[in-house]
């Protein structure tokens, strides 16, 4: 992981194609490493996850490259590695695992981010009638051990359509995304044991994976 991280941390300050291509031998040999370590996390994941079986890691991975269409850093490359570890792949909207690595802000992050608007309906109302059982979920020990809380990131001020400002769980009910996130160290990214702890930290998010599947259904 040395060679993905001193390789991460170049790309910022030289993020254009002749660099890339200059480099390209190295960025193939992270990525070879990126995809062992992630196919490792999911044979060690797929022990408590079934869904996960047969998942190949290349379908989890994310491209490099960036799409700049509507960016107005027109800069090519991301500066980071990931990989969603999701029943079908990085393209499925099942809820399952996501594995950043970025110098200095790497993380480990679970449950349905950016869900569509019919699955995000969906959501909100099965907390809405199971309130006491997804509350149990996200305050038990497990989870509470590797997430303080689901992530604020772009919540609602206010109530979502179909919900009184007044609903006593409106607090839960104005999230957009419902993910949990574990910050990272560079030594835990170099830490030999990497893929047990990722899987272990997707284990505690398991009850809330579960649950958002359900939702589906």
């Amino acid at each position: 992981m040395e060679t993905i991280l001193k390789f991460l941390k170049q790309l910022p300050k030289n993020n254009n194609k002749e660099w890339f291509d200059a480099n390209r031998k190295t960025y193939e040999l992270c990525k070879a490493e990126f995809e062992n370590i992630v196919k490792l996390v999911i044979e060690k994941s797929v022990v408590f996850d079934k869904e996960l079986a047969g998942l190949e890691a290349k379908k989890c991975m994310f491209r490099i490259n960036k799409d700049v269409r509507f960016s107005k850093d027109k800069s090519p490359y991301k500066t980071n590695i990931g990989a969603s570890i999701n029943p079908g792949g990085k393209k499925s909207m099942i809820p399952g695992y996501y594995l950043h690595i970025e110098p200095g802000k790497s993380f480990l992050a679970g449950g349905s981010y950016q869900p569509s608007p019919e699955m995000l309906a969906a959501i909100r109302q099965e907390i809405d009638y199971n309130t006491s059982n997804f509350k149990k979920i996200i305050s038990a020990k497990d989870i509470k051990t590797f997430f303080k809380e689901l992530s604020q990131e772009d919540k609602l001020k206010t109530a979502p359509k179909g919900y009184e400002k007044t609903h006593p769980e409106i607090g839960l009910l104005q999230h957009k995304h419902f993910i949990v996130v574990h910050n990272l160290t560079d030594e835990d990214i170099l830490n030999k044991n990497l893929p047990t702890n990722v899987a272990k930290v997707f284990k505690a998010m398991l009850p809330l994976n579960h649950f958002l599947r359900g939702c589906m259904s």
